[in-house]
């Protein structure tokens, strides 16, 4: 099928998902929507398709994406080239749109409900996911030289919790919160900082910087956290365009979707074609991803 046809649901557009979008986008699948909950938390909003919640419209590396309120309204922004984004925590689209590919880029570390048959082909990056048993392919999400691989049979390696070293630091550069409550910020996205500024506050908690740099991610200001969670992210080399550059790493996770997009879709091309709104996918081989 050509790859303009075919309909791609990707669940979440955080930094990650937006990653995938953006690169299926430049690889002409221009059928792809994204669902989102109500309050997105995004650290790189610069870089999150998430952001079309809350501003309406957001564009990311000359891709735009835009906020729908229902599925019906998705023709219209495919039309308009851009990435319709949908608020569906339950992802009840999924089931009336019956989608072609589904990717689950939500990056939780678990399962929130994918299941292999929501589509002809399901994809799961990261932990949480087996392939061959609740999604059709995993992608590894773990830095090191198996970044981006697609597994056909088995899981991804473990979350280790360590980020990745960027100017020699790591979990330095994370910015997480000191106490459960209301974050507010001292300083914008993009400020340059030093070490021992204050960010901002979790209720009357500071939110201090342990190294100088560029505030690369924040979360969005008046948002209610949980204690450790990371909301915020320093890059130490002080480089302002990496505020809207997509790491290399959710690049490398956006070409492992390709590939299995682009595998699946040779190898099972006679199945893919669209059924439309509510029909059943069939598959005369017996057999899903």
């Amino acid at each position: 099928m050509p790859q303009k046809e075919l309909v791609i649901a990707i669940k979440g557009a955080g930094e990650m998902a937006t990653a995938v979008a953006w690169k299926l986008f430049q690889a002409d699948f221009k059928q792809i929507f994204m669902l989102e909950i109500q309050t997105p938390l995004a650290v790189r909003r610069r870089v999150s398709f998430c952001e079309a919640v809350y501003e309406g419209t957001i564009m990311v590396g000359g891709v735009q994406a835009k906020k729908v309120t229902d599925i019906n309204q998705f023709a219209g922004a495919w039309a308009s080239q851009c990435i319709p984004i949908l608020v569906d925590p339950e992802w009840r689209s999924i089931d009336r749109l019956q989608p072609h590919v589904v990717v689950d880029a939500i990056i939780a570390k678990k399962n929130l409900g994918t299941r292999r048959g929501e589509a002809p082909l399901v994809i799961g990056l990261g932990p949480g996911f087996e392939a061959g048993r609740d999604v059709d392919r995993v992608i590894e999400t773990l830095r090191g030289p198996t970044l981006g691989r697609v597994i056909e049979t088995g899981r991804s390696e473990p979350n280790t919790g360590i980020p990745g070293p960027i100017g020699g630091f790591t979990r330095e550069r994370l910015l997480r919160a000191p106490c459960s409550g209301i974050f507010t910020a001292a300083l914008p996205l993009g400020a340059l900082i030093q070490k021992n500024d204050i960010i901002g506050h979790v209720d009357n908690q500071p939110v201090i910087s342990r190294i100088d740099g560029i505030l690369r991610g924040l979360i969005r200001d008046n948002t209610r956290v949980k204690e450790r969670l990371k909301i915020g992210d320093i890059d130490p080399r002080g480089n302002k365009e990496s505020l809207t550059a997509i790491s290399a790493k959710a690049r490398a996770i956006g070409d492992g979707v390709l590939e299995a997009i682009l595998h699946y879709n040779l190898v099972k091309e006679e199945i893919i074609t669209y059924p439309g709104p509510g029909s059943k996918h069939e598959d005369p081989s017996g057999e899903m991803g």
